[in-house]
């Protein structure tokens, strides 16, 4: 067998992607401003940026703080959330409530910018193989990536045998597109209670730890990208 691969898994504090890879023998550790929830000691906490010249063979960013680039946050750019973002500063924060519509909008487009510009780093890293996580964009954010940022793959959970709804968009560098590895499931029909069921990700609760739920990486995804990435990155090595 060939010598395992230096991975690098950003902004995950799960665990789930770094322990599929860690399972096939690789050197992989995951990097998050957040403590690894399984506290490992092969988690770093710092900002992915500090840690992308390591010399890593392979990058998988799976949790990017998306929020902002992503279709679903566009209405905030325009009307600006009661509650403040939790980028936010903590002046920002603190002075949400009195802040005129036109500062809030000001702090909603700067934290646009910085999400594409952590998203851009990402990419351009000096790593010869990288996936980088994030839904379907929004025009302004888009436009605001590199130009050489292909479209994504579009992936689902039941891909990989699990029985659930989240469309998850890869982009890739130097790595080719996951292959479903599980066939047997078949999605339900809209308005039945299996498709409910299904849906739990996008119907969970609202809470403090709803965004930990939902960005969490499918075990059968994480499977599935250690399976096929870390092999072909191991073949061309050898």
């Amino acid at each position: 067998m060939s010598a395992p691969l230096r991975i690098l898994i950003g902004c995950e504090t799960s665990g789930v992607m770094r322990r599929a890879f860690a399972a096939r023998g690789h050197d992989v550790w995951s990097c998050d401003l957040l403590p690894a929830e399984d506290a490992t000691n092969r988690h770093m906490i710092c900002d992915i940026r500090d840690v992308l010249d390591l010399g890593w063979d392979l990058l998988a960013v799976m949790h990017p703080p998306c929020t902002r680039l992503c279709n679903s946050g566009v209405r905030w750019l325009h009307v600006p959330p009661t509650n403040a973002p939790a980028e936010a500063r903590p002046d920002e924060r603190a002075a949400w409530p009195d802040l005129p519509e036109e500062a809030r909008r000001a702090i909603m487009w700067r934290l646009l910018d910085e999400g594409a510009a952590l998203f851009s780093a990402c990419w351009r890293a000096p790593i010869p193989r990288v996936a980088v996580e994030n839904p379907v964009m929004h025009p302004h954010g888009r436009a605001r990536l590199p130009r050489d940022l292909p479209k994504p793959q579009i992936v689902q959970p039941w891909w990989f045998g699990e029985p659930f709804f989240k469309a998850t968009g890869l982009y890739l560098r130097g790595l080719s597109p996951l292959s479903a590895t599980d066939d047997r499931l078949t999605p339900p029909a809209p308005g039945t209670e299996a498709h409910k069921r299904w849906s739990a990700v996008h119907r969970a609760s609202p809470g403090p730890d709803r965004w930990k739920s939902r960005s969490r990486t499918f075990e059968g995804l994480a499977a599935a990208a250690a399976s096929q990435w870390g092999g072909d990155a191991r073949q061309e090595a050898a």
